[in-house]
């Protein structure tokens, strides 16, 4: 009989789960080192009860950085069968979490292939589902309405939901009041928005929070307090809509885990690069050491097409501060619906970024790989290279269309190569260049 609800409850029972065992391994640590950090709420294990195909992760500011890609049809792109071939590359690339953010058609047929056939953690977002579940317009849905989309995604297997409870009747006045260049940029805040502007009522996901607590208490859905303020410009980075609605997710943070409901909190957004750490720093102190999940940060907003690298670069310092989670941003980022070969470089340069961090951080094991590759490099091991690689098939392949004259060279320097040198002189073997 199963003595706990959520990973947190076991972890304050002193109760070492199945899935917490496997996070501890694979970050190279042991049960009860990580148990208290479970128990705090500064590592969250996303792991909804019905998800049974689910290859448990852990996601803290102190185990190695993990990366969400985000998916789903639209209206424009409807074809299931090619979503399943993104989610499928990006878990092979090694992602950790796939969102499906589908806002077209019948979700649920889609949503529930994925609990059942995806190892990966499995996020949503119950707001967008909610026009489309109920097929009607958004200022006919009530409350009830917005939670019992919560409360099916959790019963589909759903490991967190992206809700956006932070912004209330207040945040209307901000909004109005403070002249934001972007507005709000958050799809689902900006739903929220809407229905509060056109309903007149609060926030229905902040005035009935206890009850989405006790749905995701039920399967051990983690929440992922949603930014809705978040800066979508870097003229609207850390001002007062963005700040003041962190404040409120630090105090739903804290209620959350007196039910012991786990927790993560999202964050920015687009961020100049010298405010990254600062508001890494912020958000730990307000929201207790939650997990941090970041978009980003974009830290230019001028590179349409290339905003896989401005996110890999905000992604990084992210990190290194304090950031637990990156959200992939792929080069259609603001032009359009990622295809596959998106998705896989959205997929790299996040992991570049992520292991940048966890280098940085010390995270254990973290500089294994790293080693091992400086040993296959002075070794002039090319398979030993491609074994370390973050993306083997790359570099297997632009060696192998430049192929160099001598195996133990490449074309970049051929017989100058400063390895093969140093190799040969350190032998005390004869050096032949020409």
């Amino acid at each position: 009989m199963r003595q706990y609800y959520t990973q947190m409850e076991a972890a304050r029972k002193g109760i070492q789960t199945p899935e917490l065992k496997k996070v501890a391994e694979k970050e190279q640590m042991t049960p009860d080192e990580l148990m208290p950090l479970v128990a705090e709420g500064k590592v969250v294990i996303c792991a909804n009860k019905n998800h049974t195909c689910l290859e448990p992760q852990g996601v803290g500011s102190m185990l190695r950085t993990k990366i969400n890609v985000n998916l789903g049809i639209s209206r424009d792109c409807k074809d299931h069968e090619v979503e399943m071939q993104k989610v499928m590359e990006a878990v092979r690339l090694g992602a950790h979490a796939i969102m499906d953010l589908s806002s077209h058609g019948d979700t649920a047929p889609f949503r529930r292939k994925l609990s059942a056939e995806c190892p990966a953690m499995l996020g949503t977002v119950p707001v967008y589902d909610s026009v489309i579940h109920y097929q009607r317009d958004l200022d006919t849905l009530t409350a009830q309405d917005f939670i019992d989309v919560v409360r099916l995604h959790a019963q589909d297997g759903v490991d967190f939901v992206t809700l956006h409870c932070g912004i209330t009747r207040k945040t209307i006045d901000q909004i109005k009041t403070h002249k934001r260049k972007m507005n709000i940029v958050s799809r689902g805040g900006s739903l929220v928005f809407a229905w509060m502007s056109m309903t007149g009522e609060e926030n229905p996901f902040y005035e009935f929070f206890d009850e989405i607590l006790e749905i995701c208490r039920e399967y051990d859905v983690t929440i992922s307090l949603g930014d809705a303020c978040r800066p979508g410009c870097l003229a609207d980075a850390s001002d007062v809509c963005q700040i003041e609605e962190l404040v409120r997710l630090g105090e739903l943070t804290k209620r959350a885990w007196a039910r012991d409901v786990q927790v993560m909190v999202e964050g920015p957004g687009h961020m100049p690069l010298d405010q990254i750490a600062a508001n890494m720093k912020i958000q730990q102190t307000l929201c207790g050491g939650a997990p941090f999940y970041v978009l980003g940060p974009l830290v230019t907003d001028i590179a349409p097409g290339y905003d896989h690298i401005t996110a890999a670069i905000g992604g990084a310092v992210a990190a290194a501060s304090g950031a637990a989670f990156l959200c992939y941003v792929t080069p259609a980022e603001h032009l359009a619906l990622p295809n596959v070969e998106d998705v896989r470089q959205g997929i790299i340069a996040s992991k570049i970024a992520a292991h940048a961090a966890d280098l940085a951080k010390g995270v254990r094991g973290a500089q294994i790989l790293d080693d091992q590759m400086a040993a296959a490099r002075r070794s002039l091991d090319w398979e030993g290279q491609w074994a370390c690689a973050i993306d083997p098939d790359t570099a297997r392949r632009i060696r192998d269309e430049r192929k160099p004259e001598h195996e133990d060279t490449c074309s970049m320097c051929g017989k100058f190569c400063a390895v093969r040198s140093m190799n040969k002189a350190l032998a005390g073997e004869h050096i032949d260049i020409l």
